[in-house]
C-alpha cells in the first residue's frame, strides 16, 4: 500500500470505531500513526505537505479563500464540496477541482496550512470550535528546555472561541478560547493569537 492508501485506511478505521461507539483516544490514534510510519515520535508528519504540490500563486489563492471562508464562519472544504456537487465554479480556487481533486483535498489538515502561516500576519488562520490542537504545559507552569520541568504537549479540542471587543480593529488578537482535554478537564487560553501563540500548535493526526 502507498502512504496515502495507509492514511485513508486508518481514517476509515477510526471512523468505524466512532460509529461503533468505541472511539480511539488521540494517544491510541497517534500510536497507530507512528507504528505505520505516517508520523514520527515527535508527532511530525513524515508525508509531504499536500500544499507543496501547489504553485506559490495557487497556495496564496487557497489561503486567501480559507481566510475569507473563516471570516464568514464557513467551512472551506464544505464550500468547495458543495460547489463541486452542484457543478458551480469555485472562482480563484477552481484549480483544486480541475487539477487536484477530492483525494488531495481530503489530505489537507490544519497543521499543513499552519506550515504556511505567518505569525506576524493579521490574517493568521483562526481557531474554530471542534479544531484539534496541542497546548504546552508552559501555559500553567514554568518550563525550561532542559531541567526538571521540561516542555510537554497535550492534545485537546477547542470547545469555544471568543473574539475580543468588536470596537477594536484587531479583535482576533485579543481572542481567547476554551479547550477540553481527553480527561474532560477544560482550560481557558487568553491571547491565543498574540502572547500565547507559541504555546499551542495544530494537532498532527
Amino acid at each position: 500500500m502507498t502512504p496515502d492508501e495507509i492514511s485513508a485506511a486508518l481514517q476509515a478505521a477510526f471512523h468505524q470505531c466512532e460509529m461503533a461507539a468505541m472511539p480511539l483516544t488521540a494517544q491510541q490514534q497517534k500510536i497507530l500513526w507512528q507504528a505505520l510510519g505516517i508520523i514520527d515520535q515527535d508527532g511530525q508528519g513524515t508525508l509531504a505537505n499536500p500544499l507543496t504540490q501547489l504553485s506559490a500563486a495557487e497556495r496564496q489563492a487557497l489561503l486567501q479563500f480559507i481566510r475569507h471562508q473563516a471570516q464568514e464562519s464557513l467551512d472551506w472544504k464544505a464550500t468547495l464540496l458543495n460547489d463541486w456537487l452542484q457543478n458551480r465554479d469555485s472562482g480563484p480556487v477552481q484549480f483544486i477541482r480541475d487539477r487536484y481533486g477530492l483525494q488531495w483535498l481530503e489530505q489537507v489538515q490544519p497543521f499543513h496550512l499552519a506550515a504556511y502561516e505567518n505569525p506576524e500576519d493579521d490574517e493568521t488562520l483562526r481557531l474554530q470550535v471542534g479544531d484539534r490542537i496541542e497546548i504546552t504545559n508552559g501555559l500553567w507552569e514554568w518550563v525550561q528546555e532542559s531541567g526538571p520541568c521540561s516542555r510537554e504537549w497535550f492534545p485537546c479540542t477547542v470547545v469555544s472561541v471568543q473574539e475580543g471587543d468588536a470596537r477594536l480593529e484587531d479583535t482576533h488578537r485579543h481572542a481567547r478560547c476554551v479547550v477540553r482535554f481527553e480527561s474532560g478537564a477544560e482550560y481557558e487560553i487568553q491571547g491565543i493569537y498574540e502572547w500565547n501563540r507559541p504555546n499551542w500548535r495544530w494537532l498532527r493526526s
